[in-house]
Protein backbone atom coordinates (compact mmCIF):
# COMPACT_ATOMS: atom_id res chain seq x y z
CA UNK A 1 0.00 0.00 0.00
CA UNK A 2 1.56 3.16 -1.13
CA UNK A 3 2.13 6.42 1.74
CA UNK A 4 -0.07 9.18 0.63
CA UNK A 5 2.47 11.78 0.25
CA UNK A 6 0.38 14.65 2.54
CA UNK A 7 -0.23 12.11 5.19
CA UNK A 8 3.38 11.04 5.01
CA UNK A 9 4.48 14.76 5.56
CA UNK A 10 2.15 15.47 8.44
CA UNK A 11 3.40 12.21 10.06
CA UNK A 12 6.99 13.62 9.84
CA UNK A 13 6.03 17.04 11.33
CA UNK A 14 4.27 15.32 14.11
CA UNK A 15 6.80 12.95 14.83
CA UNK A 16 9.66 15.31 14.77
CA UNK A 17 7.40 17.88 16.94
CA UNK A 18 7.26 15.30 19.53
CA UNK A 19 10.69 14.09 19.99
CA UNK A 20 11.60 17.66 20.54
CA UNK A 21 9.78 17.50 23.95
CA UNK A 22 12.02 17.31 26.45
CA UNK A 23 13.32 14.08 27.57
CA UNK A 24 11.46 12.58 24.57
CA UNK A 25 12.61 9.32 23.27
CA UNK A 26 11.66 7.15 20.22
CA UNK A 27 11.31 3.40 20.58
CA UNK A 28 10.20 0.71 18.55
CA UNK A 29 8.02 -1.81 20.49
CA UNK A 30 5.38 -4.02 19.07
CA UNK A 31 7.25 -2.95 15.81
CA UNK A 32 5.85 0.53 15.55
CA UNK A 33 7.33 4.34 16.34
CA UNK A 34 6.50 5.34 19.62
CA UNK A 35 7.63 8.26 21.61
CA UNK A 36 8.05 8.01 25.57
CA UNK A 37 9.07 10.29 28.55
CA UNK A 38 10.75 8.71 31.75
CA UNK A 39 9.95 5.11 30.31
CA UNK A 40 6.11 6.25 29.37
CA UNK A 41 4.64 6.17 25.97
CA UNK A 42 2.56 9.60 25.26
CA UNK A 43 2.63 8.98 21.33
CA UNK A 44 1.83 5.97 19.36
CA UNK A 45 3.29 7.08 15.53
CA UNK A 46 2.69 3.59 13.87
CA UNK A 47 4.29 2.75 11.14
CA UNK A 48 5.39 4.79 7.72
CA UNK A 49 6.22 1.80 5.67
CA UNK A 50 2.82 1.38 3.88
CA UNK A 51 1.13 -1.17 5.84
CA UNK A 52 -1.03 -0.05 7.86
CA UNK A 53 -3.00 3.73 7.63
CA UNK A 54 -1.25 6.36 8.57
CA UNK A 55 -2.27 7.86 12.17
CA UNK A 56 -1.49 8.68 15.81
CA UNK A 57 -2.80 7.75 19.23
CA UNK A 58 -2.53 10.33 21.87
CA UNK A 59 -3.66 10.60 25.37
CA UNK A 60 -6.54 13.40 25.91
CA UNK A 61 -7.57 14.16 29.18
CA UNK A 62 -9.10 16.92 28.63
CA UNK A 63 -13.13 16.42 27.89
CA UNK A 64 -13.48 18.94 24.94
CA UNK A 65 -10.30 18.16 23.22
CA UNK A 66 -10.62 14.01 23.76
CA UNK A 67 -14.42 14.88 22.31
CA UNK A 68 -13.32 17.07 19.09
CA UNK A 69 -11.04 14.84 18.21
CA UNK A 70 -13.22 12.11 18.17
CA UNK A 71 -15.55 14.25 15.40
CA UNK A 72 -12.21 13.29 12.96
CA UNK A 73 -13.31 11.15 10.48
CA UNK A 74 -12.00 7.51 11.50
CA UNK A 75 -10.53 8.60 15.03
CA UNK A 76 -11.83 5.93 17.49
CA UNK A 77 -10.77 5.20 21.13
CA UNK A 78 -7.76 3.41 21.21
CA UNK A 79 -7.72 -0.26 21.23
CA UNK A 80 -6.61 -2.74 23.75
CA UNK A 81 -8.63 -0.76 26.68
CA UNK A 82 -6.46 2.17 26.29
CA UNK A 83 -9.66 4.39 25.09
CA UNK A 84 -10.97 4.00 28.67
CA UNK A 85 -7.86 5.78 29.42
CA UNK A 86 -8.39 8.79 27.18
CA UNK A 87 -6.02 7.26 24.36
CA UNK A 88 -7.54 8.02 21.13
CA UNK A 89 -6.35 7.16 17.54
CA UNK A 90 -6.49 9.73 15.13
CA UNK A 91 -6.17 8.95 11.04
CA UNK A 92 -3.78 10.96 9.16
CA UNK A 93 -5.13 10.89 6.12
CA UNK A 94 -8.79 11.33 3.92
CA UNK A 95 -11.07 14.64 4.21
CA UNK A 96 -11.34 16.13 7.02
CA UNK A 97 -8.41 14.73 8.63
CA UNK A 98 -6.91 17.46 11.45
CA UNK A 99 -3.84 19.25 10.42
CA UNK A 100 -0.40 18.92 11.81
CA UNK A 101 -0.95 21.64 13.78
CA UNK A 102 -3.76 20.60 15.43
CA UNK A 103 -1.80 17.06 16.12
CA UNK A 104 0.88 18.56 17.12
CA UNK A 105 -1.25 20.55 20.06
CA UNK A 106 -3.00 17.09 21.18
CA UNK A 107 0.39 15.52 21.20
CA UNK A 108 1.70 18.47 23.66
CA UNK A 109 -1.52 17.78 25.65
CA UNK A 110 -0.79 13.96 25.63
CA UNK A 111 2.82 14.80 26.65
CA UNK A 112 1.94 16.77 29.44
CA UNK A 113 -0.79 14.25 30.90
CA UNK A 114 2.51 11.75 30.70
CA UNK A 115 5.18 13.87 31.60
CA UNK A 116 6.72 13.99 34.97
CA UNK A 117 6.42 18.15 36.20
CA UNK A 118 10.24 18.95 35.85
CA UNK A 119 9.74 18.20 32.27
CA UNK A 120 6.76 20.04 31.96
CA UNK A 121 8.24 22.96 33.74
CA UNK A 122 11.20 23.02 30.99
CA UNK A 123 8.59 22.94 28.61
CA UNK A 124 7.03 26.08 29.82
CA UNK A 125 10.16 27.82 30.09
CA UNK A 126 10.83 27.13 25.92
Amino acid sequence: MAVPRNALKKWEKVREFALGMPGAAEEFPWGESVAKVNTKVFVFLGVDDGSHPLGVTVKLKDEKTHAHALTCPGAEPAGYGLGKAGWVRVPLEGPGAPSAELLCDWVEESYRVIAPKRLIAELETR
